[in-house]
């Protein structure tokens, strides 16, 4: 062996121990809202008027898709998650080398996808695409192997004996791939890079957005509890476990971003830690979708009891509420909502503030006075997370402040990201318990 090749044998030794004590201890990776200067969507004419509209938009369109989820009729290939319509994006690299892309992260859904050459039918991408006969990491997988059986939404091309995806959004939105494994790499907020070998993403040929928009490289990075998204693919080597700290949009246009965290790193420990068990579902399409057990919602002492609904042929009692990361505003059963939006109105004494926009159903005019908004509190089985007032009243205009949720006549609940706004949110998917601190995520 020459030198120089001992020499690079040498560094990828010291590499690989890096990369598995990087694993071992956990790792940190940066969190970008779509609407941050940093985030390839980010669009510079529009004001936070407009981005707060579009995201109330999005929440309504999402609530729209999961509630349909439920549907006996529903195809087994159509997803709750409408493409474009999430919230914050993960950078990461796939294949051998590295290339860069970016994925929306979203724990109701489980599959790893990115748009891919050969394009027999792609969206306008601005970014360059990924050539996975450029990586020699990647690999189809069989028809005849047990990861393609194992997934609803696959079937054979049997003249290359390729597994093949459909994931079918909805509206002209969909992606159509091969399932393949491949090499994905995430950069570390210490600096490092941690990579993970045979990691199954789709990889999409044939994708549409229904629209004619060009897009920066985004596909989907699954965070559900299904057996093909990331977070169990990872599996032992991160301990079942992720935990994630979001800011507000206030600080979109500082260097300041929400993180998420996986393995040791993730765990939430230390004072007013609170916990609550994740609802196993049964008996319908959302069953990897991470279920909570709502008992109450408080207005400071106005305690008033949750009730969604029960679908028949589940398990889903009244009480259950979906945590979900790709919702800003969070949904409520109208009955409920009616309720909690009656005892703010009692404690609240600003002038109202109508919105013709319909994006909100309360807001006041906050410019006569310092606002003096409730307490928000949801009594979670055995957690009562006291809600951040950045996540419970939104800015609508400057001088104008909104109560964060929005009703639903068919009972749908969605605890969305407002209002887990500047709590460490942490999932260990081994002891199935989601547990809250709140913290300054802006100083995490």
């Amino acid at each position: 062996m020459s030198p120089f090749s001992y020499f690079i044998l040498i560094l990828s030794c010291i590499s690989c121990l890096a990369i598995s004590h990087e694993i071992n201890r956990g790792f940190t990776v940066e969190l970008i809202h779509r609407d941050s200067y940093k985030s390839p969507l980010y669009n510079s004419n529009q004001n936070k008027f407009q981005r707060t509209l579009n995201a109330v938009q999005r929440s309504i369109n999402r609530a729209n898709y999961i509630y349909n989820e439920f549907s006996p009729t529903k195809s087994k290939l159509e997803s709750s998650m409408p493409y474009d319509d999430g919230e914050y994006l993960m950078g990461y690299s796939v294949g051998t080398p590295p290339f860069k892309v970016y994925g929306f992260l979203d724990t109701g859904s489980n599959l790893i996808w990115l748009q891919c050459k050969p394009c027999n039918r792609c969206y306008n991408q601005t970014s360059p695409i990924f050539n996975p006969l450029k990586s020699s990491s990647y690999q189809n997988i069989r028809c005849s192997s047990r990861t393609c059986k194992s997934m609803e939404v696959t079937y054979c091309s049997y003249d290359r004996d390729a597994c093949q995806y459909t994931y079918d959004y909805g509206q002209g939105s969909k992606t159509q791939g091969d399932l393949s494994v491949e090499t994905l790499t995430l950069d570390s907020a210490s600096g490092s890079f941690v990579s993970f070998s045979k990691i199954v993403i789709g990889c999409g040929h044939n994708n549409s957005l229904g629209y004619n928009v060009q897009t920066p490289n985004l596909g989907i990075v699954g965070f559900g509890s299904g057996h093909m998204s990331l977070i169990k693919q990872l599996g032992s080597s991160i301990r079942g476990k992720f935990s994630y700290c979001l800011v507000d949009e206030d600080n979109s246009k500082s260097n300041i971003s929400s993180k998420i965290n996986f393995g040791d790193a993730a765990i939430v420990n230390g004072d007013n830690v609170v916990s609550t068990p994740i609802i196993k579902m049964v008996g319908n399409r959302q069953k990897d979708t991470y279920y909570l057990h709502l008992e109450a919602v408080s207005v400071g002492n106005k305690r008033i009891k949750y009730r969604g609904f029960k679908r028949e042929g589940t398990n889903a009692s009244t009480h259950n509420i979906i945590i979900d990361s790709g919702t800003t505003v969070s949904v409520l059963p109208h009955h409920f909502y009616n309720r909690l939006e009656s005892a703010v109105k009692k404690v609240v004494k600003l002038k109202r503030f109508q919105d013709d926009t319909d994006s909100y159903k309360l807001c006041y005019n906050t410019t006569s006075k310092q606002p003096n908004f409730p307490q928000i509190t949801a009594h979670f089985k055995g957690a009562d997370v006291k809600l951040d007032s950045k996540g419970t009243f939104d800015y609508l205009y400057e001088g104008v402040k909104c109560f964060a949720f929005r009703p639903r006549k068919d009972g749908l609940g969605l605890f969305g990201n407002h209002a887990q706004i500047n709590y460490l949110v942490g999932y260990d998917l081994n002891k199935n318990i989601i547990s809250f601190k709140h913290t300054d995520c802006s100083k995490y």
